[in-house]
Formats: structure tokens, C-alpha cells, sequence
């Protein structure tokens, strides 16, 4: 069933609404033989930022470039208790810096949403400044899991001299970063598979997750997921009905290839700035058809490997 979005703003899912989501979710989970979802790629972020992120999309601003309406709107705590209701065991914050000077506010704050959600991932960001390579390095010290960086927003390229340093260091210690450097849903100059083929040429250690799998470039970055051992995809709204509608197809023709990276393929969802309801990008992926392996890996095993995670039940 298609999930068509709105044009215009459109009221939030609330009360009733979001509770028969909830035991639909759960039931889905259940029907897949899942402990829960690991999502990798959820939004969480300081509340002055996330009303101005959320009047971008409910602007349709030029890096979005449609109608958006966004189904999930609430305070931290409420969408948090979201996406437990829904049966979520982890999911991350993914703040990401646009100008300098900015990162390490966000990284403060991401340190403490971790340290009062213990679902959450402790996340961090960095962006293209002298001091990066050693705010990372301090981070990943103090327990940064994962780092999330957004060329298009942020408008720098992922071979910036200034990030050089930081590659570095990450690729050294290992931590995978959420990496949106394909060109949907807005090509700018900064987007595209080219500069991350050349940054990977130089840091080929480098753990990238690739959002939204790559799109509307899937089938390069498909092909440096192939290349590079710790380049992974997350599934970000890469399937769903309003994907499609923005030109994003997936081409059928890569579904095998998609297989054969059962165990580099991760769940993302981007929570709450969705369109539509959570369900449907897990209904997405489902008729893919690639098979109970392929989905329970996606859903749960891959995240739950990367991130050193087992399923404990909250008492």
C-alpha cells in the first residue's frame, strides 16, 4: 500500500493514531522473529535546531525542493518514548554541523542525550575547520560511537584539506560515520559518489555508511560498498512510495548485488523528519523479497554488530 505524502503542513500523528501504529510495528517485528529494531539513522537535536530543521521541510526550503510534512513532531522525551513504543532497542541522534564552530556544541549535546537514553547511540559531528582532527580524536576518546556528516547541508566537500586530519583518525580508530553524500534530494556541487571514491582512495580503512543508500546514486555507491571493506548502506528512505516520487527509484537491476551485501546492508528510517508512517520503510524493504536472512540482518543483526550491541529487555 502506498503512503502518499500531503502538499503542505500536515498535523503530527498523536494519541490514538500513534498507538496503533506502535502494535503495528510490534507485530511486525514480532512476525520477523526480532529481539527489536536497530535504526541507525534517527534525528535527535538541541531544540533550537530542530524547530529550524523542521521549518526547512515545513517550508519545503531549497534543499528539499517538495511538500514535506513531517508525522512525527514532538519534544525529545515524547518521540523517544516513539520509538520504544514501537519496539526500537537502538537508534542514534546523528546531529550534523553546517558552519563552523558548531560542531562541538552539538557533539555537548549529543554526549548527553546518549548518557540519558540508553537506547541511543553516543553520537558526534565535525565539519571542516582547523581544530576537527583533534575534537574527533577527543570524542572517539570519551566514547563517540558514530559520527554523522552532511555535505549537502553543511556545503563542503568530503576531500576538504581541513578534514584531511580527521579521515585520519577515524579511519585509524574504526568509528563509522553516517555519511550523506549523495545528491538527493537536491544535487549541489559538494554531492555525489566521486569525491567518496577519492577520499576512500586515501583513507581506504575508512568505516562510512553511506545514507539514504547513496541515492539517487545507487548503483556507484553500491559499487564502493562492494569495494571497500568497511564501506556499508543504510536503507534510509530508499524504498518507500515518497522516495519514488522524488525520482529515486531503486533499480531492480541491483536487488542481487544488494543481496550479496547481506551483511553490510543497515536499517536507517530518518525519525521523526518523515512523511509518512514508520511502517512503511520497514514494509518497503520487506517487499524487496530478498529474503527472512537478508531482512533480520538488515533490521537487527548488522547494526547490532557494528555497534558491539546484544539485546538486553528493559525490566
Amino acid at each position: 500500500m502506498a503512503h502518499e505524502a500531503p502538499a503542505g503542513p500536515t498535523p503530527p500523528a498523536t494519541g490514538a493514531v500513534l498507538a496503533a501504529e506502535a502494535a503495528q510495528v510490534r507485530d511486525w517485528i514480532r512476525r520477523q522473529g526480532l529481539p527489536g529494531l536497530f535504526d541507525v539513522h534517527t534525528h535527535f537535536l538541541p531544540p533550537r535546531v530542530i524547530e529550524k530543521v523542521r521549518a526547512q521541510f515545513d517550508s519545503a526550503g531549497p534543499l528539499i525542493g517538495r511538500p514535506w510534512p513531517l508525522r512525527y513532531r514532538d519534544t525529545e522525551e515524547a518521540l523517544v518514548e516513539v520509538l520504544r513504543s514501537f519496539g526500537l532497542r537502538h537508534f542514534s541522534a546523528l546531529p550534523y554541523a553546517h558552519k563552523p564552530d558548531m560542531a562541538e556544541f552539538l557533539n555537548d549535546w549529543a554526549a548527553g542525550f546518549a548518557s540519558r537514553t540508553p537506547e541511543a547511540l553516543h553520537c558526534a559531528t565535525f565539519f571542516p575547520e582547523p581544530e576537527a582532527a583533534d575534537y574527533v580524536r577527543r570524542r572517539i576518546e570519551s566514547g563517540a560511537e558514530v559520527f554523522k556528516v552532511h555535505v549537502q547541508v553543511g556545503a563542503f566537500h568530503v576531500t576538504d584539506p581541513l578534514l584531511d586530519q580527521a579521515w585520519g583518525v577515524l579511519a585509524e580508530a574504526g568509528t563509522p560515520v553516517v555519511l550523506h553524500a549523495g545528491s538527493g534530494p537536491i544535487a549541489t556541487p559538494y554531492t555525489g559518489p566521486g569525491p567518496v571514491a577519492e577520499l576512500l582512495a586515501r583513507h581506504p580503512r575508512l568505516a562510512l555508511v553511506i545514507a539514504h543508500m547513496g541515492a539517487p546514486e545507487y548503483a556507484e555507491f553500491l559499487a564502493l560498498a562492494e569495494a571497500y571493506e568497511q564501506v556499508r548502506l543504510d536503507t534510509t528512505m530508499a524504498f518507500t512510495d515518497f522516495f519514488a516520487g522524488m525520482g529515486g527509484v531503486h533499480p531492480p537491476d541491483l536487488l542481487p548485488r544488494l543481496a550479496d551485501l547481506e551483511d553490510k546492508v543497515l536499517l536507517g528510517s530518518d525519525f521523526p523528519n518523515i512523511p509518512y508512517p514508520y511502517l512503511h520503510q520497514l514494509e518497503s524493504l520487506e517487499r524487496l523479497d530478498l529474503g527472512d536472512d537478508w531482512l533480520r540482518a538488515v533490521c537487527w543483526e548488522n547494526g547490532a554488530a557494528l555497534f558491539q550491541r546484544s539485546y538486553r529487555r528493559r525490566a
